[in-house]
């Protein structure tokens, strides 16, 4: 999994996934029968699903509130629909409010545009697949490079702390940064989903490459999840880097955002046909993200 300076800001298929040696046989608190494994067991479980729950490439129409260098810092609610090469986006209300008549018709332009050149669109979104990608890739080797504690099972629920493994030597600028990264881990016992994962970079970690960077302590990354009429979705995502590199000015990269209302999607969309269901529904998507339903501004 690659980490980034972008990718942390994705989502949690971009979040670093760990795991250590410490056996563990214990029971649900229900009474149902769990089979002994290891953390890393258990860990590597919960990254085959994950991988598997990628691969099915399930895509979903949603509401979304977000607050992000991308929104220049104010809250952006967003009716979003997931396409293969990446997600098409209404924007519904500012900070709570819908939309002037005047932003209402650009964003209504901004979509007919990408309608007519979806060629844009998908070179735009190229990067961004290809960093996912590059998450999932990367999966295999977080579990060298962790050591689990505290682990215990709680409702039904495995709950774990975790911190760098001293005897694992990374071999790439991603993984030393994953080396310096500590925090807590919940994993769903009987499907083996990921809920909740919550890192925090334990010291400044330059990176090289000719230049004097680092990234800073302070860089965390939040996710949480859950699983709604069968399907899991990503609730909540919060993230901030924190980096300084000679040449460049600080980087201060902030993303907090809250999803819901989710539909799946009966096929494959298009780029063309996502801009299609957007601007069909442009007036009814306002009027729900300012409505109830909406999770609390934040």
């Amino acid at each position: 999994m690659k980490i980034s300076l972008r990718s942390l800001a994705r989502g949690p298929q971009d979040a670093a996934v760990l795991c250590c040696c410490v056996l563990v046989g214990v029971g649900w608190s229900s009474g149902v029968a769990v089979q002994a494994q290891t953390p890393v067991q258990l860990v590597a479980s919960m990254v085959a699903n994950e991988n598997a729950a990628a691969a099915a490439h399930e895509r979903y129409e949603y509401l979304s509130n977000e607050r992000s260098g991308r929104t220049g810092g104010h809250l952006w609610t967003e009716r979003v629909v997931e396409t293969a090469p990446g997600r098409v986006r209404l924007l519904t209300a500012v900070d709570g409010r819908p939309l002037t008549a005047e932003q209402a018709q650009r964003e209504q332009e901004r979509l007919e545009e990408i309608r007519e050149h979806p060629e844009v669109f998908i070179k735009r979104e190229q990067s961004t697949r290809a960093e996912e990608k590059r998450a999932r890739e990367m999966m295999d080797v977080l579990p060298k490079d962790f050591l689990f504690e505290k682990v215990r099972l709680d409702n039904g629920v495995w709950r774990m702390e975790f911190r760098p493994n001293p005897d694992y030597t990374p071999s790439s600028v991603e993984e030393r940064i994953l080396h310096n990264m500590a925090g807590e881990l919940e994993i769903d016992a009987r499907a083996l989903r990921l809920l909740h994962l919550e890192f925090h970079l334990t010291q400044d970690v330059p990176i090289g490459f000719g230049l004097v960077a680092n990234v800073h302590t302070g860089t965390t990354f939040v996710s949480d999840r859950e699983v709604i009429e069968g399907r899991w979705h990503t609730m909540h995502v919060a993230t901030q880097v924190r980096a300084k590199a000679l040449l460049f000015k600080t980087i201060d990269l902030n993303v907090d955002v809250h999803r819901w209302d989710f539909h799946p999607l009966d096929h494959e969309v298009t780029v063309p046909e996502a801009t299609t269901m957007l601007l069909r529904d442009q007036v009814a998507a306002a009027h729900t993200a300012v409505a109830g339903g909406a999770p609390p501004l934040q």
